[in-house]
């Protein structure tokens, strides 16, 4: 007997795993400001800071990193799983827990994004999510002096990757819908039924 398996359901679990180890090593999102001012590598799993060459990190925002990792290891490996039984009973349950996270990750990181560079206008610091500008501090904050300084952001490999990983996804909840939520049993080999006698 022949293994139902939910191929799209495993290239969408190998995906998510692959973000998140990839963004250990390569940002979704990188800025610079200046010639090595300021420089900001960003992502769900990884965001740290640099000043004047000097690499920090935020508490709080290592911990929502934290948690966004465990989340998507979580999820990453329940789609595998879940992509080996897709017939199984339960089998809908664990699709339903993992399918939609990477999503939500994607979104929240966007957002924060959008927010960050929403709020960095509002004090006179001109951030596009992506391309270059040049950047002036407000004179208030300066007793009066003007400093401005070019700009440089861009979204890199692994945030190209969640977008697919996303799609994966969802495409393999789509595929359960239409192979396996309405009959799961005819999706699996039926053993053939005890013949009649014959008849003499």
């Amino acid at each position: 007997m022949s293994r139902i398996i939910n191929w799209l359901g495993v290239a969408a679990g190998i995906t998510t795993l692959l973000v998140v180890a990839v963004s250990f090593f390569v940002p979704w999102w990188h800025l610079t400001v200046g010639d090595d001012i300021l420089q900001v590598n960003a992502s769900p799993f990884n965001t740290n800071f640099g000043l004047f060459g000097a690499a920090f990190t935020v508490p709080l925002i290592l911990a929502l990193n934290l948690i966004s990792i465990l989340t998507l290891l979580a999820s990453g490996a329940v789609m595998l799983l879940y992509s080996f039984i897709p017939t199984k009973s339960y089998a809908k349950d664990l699709l339903g827990f993992s399918y939609r996270k990477p999503l939500y990750a994607l979104i929240f990181f966007v957002l924060g994004l959008i927010v960050t560079v929403s709020i960095a206008g509002v004090f006179g610091l001109n951030i596009p999510l992506m391309g270059t500008s040049n950047s002036s501090l407000p004179s208030s904050l300066l007793m009066g002096a003007s400093v401005s300084a070019p700009v440089s952001t861009s979204f890199l490999l692994p945030f190209w990757l969640a977008i697919v990983g996303v799609v994966l996804c969802f495409a393999a909840r789509l595929y359960h819908g239409r192979a396996f939520a309405q009959n799961p049993v005819s999706a699996s080999v039926q053993p053939a039924k005890d013949l009649p006698p014959p008849q003499i």
